[in-house]
This record gives C-alpha cells, sequence and structure tokens, in this order.
C-alpha cells in the first residue's frame, strides 16, 4: 500500500500546480475551485494510504520482484443474490427525480430507500442465508 499512497501524494502535487496555473491564468472560478477540492481528495486518499501503510503488513504490491499471483487469494464476501441494490436504486433515482421535477416525489421515493437500507442490514439474519 505504500506505492498507492504515494502515487496519491505526486498525484496531489500535479493537481496542486494544474489548479494554481488554471486558477491565474483562467481566472474562473468553479474549474479553480473543483481543481482545489479534487487536491484536497487526492490529499486525503493519499494521507490515508500512507498512513494505514505503516500499520499492515508489506504486500506484494510493496514488492518490485513479486509476481501477479502472489497477492492472489480470497477477496472477500459478496452477496450473491441481493435484491436490496434494486429497490435503493429505485429510491435513489426516485430521489434524484424529485430534485428536477418536483421535491413532492420524494415522498414516494423514501420507502423504497428504507425497505432497500432495512433489507440490506438485515439480510443475513433471516430466511436461508441466516448465519452466513
Amino acid at each position: 500500500m505504500k506505492i498507492q499512497g504515494k502515487m496519491f501524494l505526486w498525484l496531489s502535487v500535479f493537481i496542486l500546480a494544474a489548479a494554481i496555473l488554471y486558477g491565474v491564468w483562467s481566472k474562473e472560478p468553479a474549474g479553480t475551485t473543483a481543481l482545489f477540492m479534487a487536491f484536497g481528495l487526492s490529499v486525503m486518499v493519499g494521507y490515508y494510504l500512507a498512513f494505514t501503510a505503516k500499520r499492515v503488513d508489506a504486500m506484494a504490491q510493496d514488492d518490485t520482484e513479486a509476481d501477479v499471483a502472489d497477492e492472489a487469494g480470497e477477496v472477500g464476501f459478496f452477496s450473491p443474490h441481493s435484491w436490496q441494490p434494486l429497490s435503493l436504486a429505485l429510491g435513489g433515482a426516485l430521489a434524484f427525480l424529485g430534485v428536477a421535477v418536483g421535491w413532492w416525489l420524494l415522498y414516494f421515493s423514501a420507502p423504497f430507500i428504507l425497505i432497500g437500507i432495512w433489507g440490506w442490514v438485515y439480510e443475513y439474519y433471516r430466511g436461508e442465508n441466516q448465519n452466513q
């Protein structure tokens, strides 16, 4: 993870230089602000990765002689058949549509969002997937 932290920190230096150059040259506040915010986000991610790299063991990506297969293994657990993202996507789409069409549409999107969140949180507490 050390290399990712360095990459993001070097990227933040480039974005800062681009933001300063863009701000001086164009005198356009929206793009300049967006570039400075991108700089801040890049610094935050780079600092987090560099800070976390000190606390974890060296990974294969930190070794210059490592192969791709050296980091192979279990990635994590992912729900194979969850319907909750569909409910959340429908609720989110209605909510964003409510911003464009009218705020009254948020009343119809809230149940979809709440049901999706509730179902996602308690998905493995009941039914055939209990205690997985």
